[in-house]
């Protein structure tokens, strides 16, 4: 792709490297940024800024927030008994959506996996087990994604928190093996945590 503008190509260049966007799409943002008043790109700019240096995840379940406690963990109306662990906040907001959960969440920040390097130690299951041990929690639900590093984390979580007094269930396989929970449609996802089973039956169908 020839460019007439070295500030043109840097900007497509950048934008490029976004999931999802190639070169042609990159290009066809970019002009449309341009053609727009100069206050439009800066206020997305200083939107992505602010995001950016601002944001912070919260010290509790490690979602995404404004504050050091998330909106979710600070609603005293969410029952704080009940915890979905999550891989990461896309997950959160997937759930959320279906507005069938009144429980709080805890987000690992990804799954167990040899093959990529991600070890048990470089996820957030330390800080879960410890408000299994000095918290009130009634029930923990596994909301990973069904595939091999879902299932592997989902059951070294389990051995962990499993001398502990807390029943511990996974949503129901409506969603197809293999698949992330983020592209789950709402429907299907909000029935599949409704009709969620114990972890230890799920293990028989392994």
């Amino acid at each position: 792709m020839e460019f007439s503008s070295k500030l043109l190509e840097n900007a497509v260049n950048e934008v490029a490297m976004l999931p999802g966007i190639g070169k042609r799409t990159a290009m066809r943002l970019v002009l449309h940024l341009l053609k727009q008043p100069a206050e439009r790109t800066l206020l997305l700019t200083d939107a992505l800024t602010k995001m950016r240096n601002e944001i912070i995840y919260c010290q509790n379940c490690q979602n995404i927030s404004d504050f050091a406690v998330c909106e979710i963990c600070n609603n005293p109306s969410r029952d704080h008994s009940i915890i979905c662990v999550v891989e990461d906040v896309r997950d959160v907001m997937a759930i959320e959506n279906t507005r069938m959960y009144k429980g709080i969440y805890h987000v690992l920040g990804g799954k167990i996996s040899p093959i990529e390097g991600i070890s048990p130690s470089q996820l957030n299951i330390n800080s879960l087990v410890e408000k299994v041990k000095h918290q009130k929690v009634t029930e923990i639900i596994f909301a990973l994604s069904s595939t091999m590093e879902g299932d592997t984390t989902n059951f070294y979580i389990f051995k962990q928190i499993k001398p502990f007094s807390v029943n511990v269930s996974t949503i129901a396989r409506g969603i197809s093996v293999g698949d992330e929970l983020e592209y789950a449609d709402e429907v299907t996802l909000g029935r599949s945590l409704l009709q969620r089973i114990p972890f230890e039956s799920s293990m028989k169908s392994m």
